[in-house]
């Protein structure tokens, strides 16, 4: 099966038959296959991808002519099987810039259909714990999307602060203030849907080095949609 150029796939819009809209969500850096109406005898075939950052892009494929297209499309898309047997789309090394919506036209002789995505992308934030010239403990959770929620074992005072970024992800900073010296260790819970985690650290009066247990991690598997 080989490449042409995308003027040979023109073709009149049909109409398609709706199915909604489907949410899915992917951790960055994994692979995520995205499928399509399995219909017998299909004719054409088009993925259009409309990203939330950039111009769009579409894979196309016609059986009359055994031809498939691409337009500005990266080479990370690219059609998970022979889009004559499973017109299913892979995204390999999914990043920010993959999301937005992704909808998949199949023109078949039973009819037209069509499925849509919303694809999500989730970038686990990165945690590190220190003390402040106070002695408080101050969590933060570094470049997450969406935000991380941040909690204390040890219920006291915290204002978590938020600062967001250029490529979307928020960094998200807490201080435990009112913090009893009697206390040996402090515990920050991080909540994240791409996997939670967790980080201990004992902290003293000025003058005096703190103790930082290592980090734990929630084990979690990567998001797939099949």
């Amino acid at each position: 099966m080989s490449d042409i150029p995308g003027h040979l796939l023109t073709h009149p819009s049909p109409s398609f038959s709706p199915s909604g809209n489907n949410r899915v969500s992917v951790t960055v850096g994994n692979t995520c296959v995205l499928t399509c109406p399995p219909k017998p005898n299909i004719t054409m075939v088009t993925w259009k991808i409309s990203p939330k950052v950039g111009g769009p892009c579409t894979l196309g494929y016609r059986a009359d002519q055994n031809k498939t297209d691409r337009t500005n499309c990266s080479d990370s898309m690219n059609w998970k099987f022979r889009p004559d047997q499973d017109p299913a789309l892979e995204i390999r090394q999914v990043g920010i810039d993959h999301e937005g919506n992704y909808t998949c036209e199949v023109v078949a002789t039973e009819g037209n259909f069509h499925k849509t995505y919303d694809l999500t992308v989730l970038v686990p934030p990165r945690l590190t714990m220190y003390c402040d010239d106070h002695g408080n403990p101050v969590c933060k959770a570094v470049a997450g999307k969406p935000a991380a929620q941040i909690l204390w074992v040890l219920e006291s005072n915290s204002t978590p602060k938020e600062e967001s970024h250029d490529n979307g992800t928020v960094t998200v900073l807490s201080t435990l203030t009112a913090y009893s010296t009697n206390v040996t260790n402090t515990t920050c819970m991080v909540s994240h849907p791409a996997g939670n985690q967790s980080m201990t650290i004992a902290c003293h009066p000025p003058g005096k080095l703190p103790f930082v247990c290592p980090v734990f991690k929630t084990p979690f598997s990567p998001l797939f949609m099949h």
